[in-house]
Order: structure tokens, then sequence, then C-alpha cells
């Protein structure tokens, strides 16, 4: 992990070089965990940020807590290491003004995600400096996958199968949401913890499924991302799980979602599904290089308008170490498809306050077409008792 942080590192400041970008501060988890390779407390906004410098000529510098300093340094490749306290004169704006010094010119940050408190740091203390966005710059490197990368996502693909036959055993009359998503994270847990060691880097892997889980049952199954509750499962309710913000593994998320049915299945709420099952069907066929991405969520909209049926969801999203990268898979996204992209590719349909029909799963895009990376029967799913 580590020696492909660093290549990608060097490939960005080539990049930067190129554009004639100076240096950036890197302040998203994400970002950080892809040209870093480490991440310890960095999804928890608190005050306290953790900042990545990129310079397009000498080495990178990481700005730290000195609380949290030790970890880093044990995960990350970075050799400039400087740590801030809470109180006293090595506050961390002391610090990132010693590493980009009296007078920059432009900074380029992270414009939608940098913390507000460093953003108001930066007008404070360089009101000359025009602020500029890197993102676009990153977001391009993080389009293609790497076949590195694509193996990890494809042991996130097979934690996530253990995880929705944990969600599809779960599943009978009497049983309740809550005690699903348990099995769940069990199950996740038990095989993320088959692909590491104690040993390493590996060690401050930590194989813990968490989040809240995403489900929905009977009616409530309409809504979209409401948690699992104590609701008990009645016979011929609709049971929808929805894995995109807990299918995950060393920080790269994948979309995962299945429609389960207890029992039996109603035929209004077998309609749906079907269309919502044909619908993602036709969208991975595709999917091949040279499509653009808008054309992609085109071929799913058209079997919902044969059905007679409208959805406002875009049919996917680019999938990697963030939840949500560049392309989409909606109406406008002209992006062209290459090798080595990876998306969820979701069907969905809300009938408001009567049911819904909703499948995902993610995918890559080889020099043929697409390959799944998540696996499970895409068909209408009954509970086994």
């Amino acid at each position: 992990m580590l020696k492909e942080a660093k290549a990608r590192c060097v490939a960005l400041q080539a990049m930067m070089a190129a554009r004639g970008i100076d240096r950036a501060i890197f302040t998203d988890e994400s970002s950080i965990a892809y040209l870093a390779g480490f991440w310890g407390y960095l999804g928890i906004e608190f005050g306290r940020p953790t900042m990545l410098i990129v310079s397009a000529q000498d080495a990178p510098v990481i700005v730290t807590p000195l609380m949290e300093s030790e970890m880093v340094g044990a995960m990350t490749w970075v050799e400039d290491l400087r740590v801030w306290e809470d109180f006293g004169p090595r506050g961390w704006g002391r610090v990132l003004s010693e590493v980009l010094g009296a007078s920059p010119g432009a900074i380029w940050i992270e414009r939608n995600t940098v913390p507000a408190l460093v953003r108001n740091f930066l007008d404070d203390t360089y009101p000359g400096a025009a602020l500029r966005d890197i993102s676009p710059v990153l977001g391009e490197m993080r389009m293609i996958k790497s076949p590195f990368e694509i193996g990890v996502m494809k042991q996130a693909g097979q934690i996530a199968g253990a995880m929705m036959q944990a969600a599809h055993d779960s599943l009978g009359e009497g049983a309740t949401e809550y005690e699903s998503a348990l099995a769940v994270i069990d199950a996740g847990s038990r095989k993320a913890a088959g692909f590491l060691t104690d040993k390493g880097w590996d060690r401050f892997v930590s194989p813990m499924i968490h989040n809240l889980q995403i489900v929905q049952s009977g009616r409530d199954t309409a809504m979209v991302h409401r948690r699992a509750s104590l609701r008990a499962y009645r016979r011929r309710d609709p049971v929808y799980f929805c894995f995109c913000n807990m299918a995950q593994f060393k920080q790269y998320k994948l979309g995962f979602d299945r429609m389960f049915h207890i029992g039996e299945v109603d035929a209004r709420d077998r309609e749906v599904q079907e269309a919502a099952i044909d619908a993602q069907q036709a969208a991975i066929a595709a999917i091949r290089p040279g499509v653009l991405a808008e054309d992609v969520a085109e071929a799913a909209n058209e079997v919902y308008r044969e059905r007679g049926f409208q959805t406002g969801y875009r049919t996917g999203r680019s999938i990697g170490v963030a939840y949500l990268e560049a392309p989409e898979l909606k109406a406008g996204d002209k992006t062209v498809l290459k090798p080595g992209m990876t998306f969820a590719v979701d069907g969905g349909i809300s009938v408001g306050g009567e049911t819904a029909g909703r499948i995902g799963d993610s995918i890559v895009v080889t020099p043929q077409g697409a390959e799944y990376i998540t696996d499970y029967p895409r068909t209408i799913l009954l509970s086994k008792g």
C-alpha cells in the first residue's frame, strides 16, 4: 500500500509541475489516504486538522497533532512529519505557516472539503494569495484504478458478499432490522479479518465493519437511507439493504444493494423490483470503453420509461477511496469511459408510501465491457425462513 501511495504522489507532483502548480494542501481523509497511506482519525472533524502539503519540487510534508504523530509516522511513507500542539506557540497555524512561507503565491486547496477553520486561517493569514481548487487535478488521477487498487476492491467485494449472505440468512417473520444489522457487521468483520495480518502496516487496518446499517422494510422501503430499527419483519414484506457506507476495506468503498421479500412477494412489489433489476442490467450491458457516462444512465432510464416508471436517481457513481468520485452515471456527464474506471451501478425506483425496487453492484470497466466486483443473485430474492 505505501509503495503504491508514494508512486501516486510522485505522479501528482509531475502533473502539478506540468500545470504550473507550486504547492497544494490536502485535508480530505480520502486524499490523504490515497497519497500518504494513512488515515487514523482523519474522518472525525473536531477542530484538530491533519494536512498533507504536496510541492511540485520538494518532498511532501505532513502536519499532524502531536498526540497522533506516532501512529501517523508508522503508517505513512512520508518522512517530513511536523507536529503541532493544542496549546502554546506550536499551534497548527504556526506550523502550517512555516511550511507555506511568508508570501506564497496561489494556494491550492480542496475547495469543497477543506475544513472551515483551515479555510478561514488561509484567508486571514494570506489575504493576497489566490485560493484555487486542486480537486479536479487529483480527481483526474483517481478516475483510473491501478491493478493493485482493483485487487483491494475485489477483496472488499468478497467482504460485501459475506455481509449480504448474512443479511439474507437473518431474514424471517418476527426477526428485526437491528438483528440483521448485527449479523451483517459480524459476517463482514470476520471475512475482512481473513485478508489481514497483525504485522507491519496491516496492523493498523481494522477489520471491523462500521457505520449504521441502511435497512428499510415494509412500506418504509419507499424511503431512502433509513437506518436499522426495532421493526419486526412480516410476511410479504420487502426488505432493502444498502451497504454503500459499510462495504469498504483499506479505505476502498463500494456500492452494494439488494432487495429481499419475506416468504413471498406481492405482484406489485415483483413488478417494481423486476424493473429495477432490468434497468440496472441494461446500464451494465451498456458499459464499455468509449461510451459516455450519460449514455449508461440513458440505457437504464429507457427501461424505466418502457415500464411506466420515472426515477430521479442517478444510475451510478465512480467509487474508490471516497464514497463519491468522478464521473457519475447521470444525464449531463459526458465523461468517456475508460478501462480501470470503477462504478457503483444502481437500479432504483421509489413508489411513494407504497414500495420500492432497488439493486446495486460495483463493477470495473474492462477492455471488453464490465466485470463485477460485487456478486449476489440479481433476481427476486425471498427470505429463507
